[in-house]
């Protein structure tokens, strides 16, 4: 009965940890990417018309 508990605590650790990493990937792919077309809106800032 012990040995089931641990199976799935373990298995509820490894799934957390996963969302975990893959969250903190997404964040700084999202956040590169901000960074880079803010700086292409900056670079072309003469080119916009309004």
């Amino acid at each position: 009965m012990e040995q089931k508990v641990y199976k799935v605590m373990r298995g509820a650790g490894a799934a957390n940890i996963s969302v975990g990493v893959i969250t903190l990937v997404m964040g700084i792919v999202s956040g590169i990417l901000l960074i880079v077309t803010g700086a292409r809106l900056i670079a072309n800032k003469s080119k916009i018309l309004f």
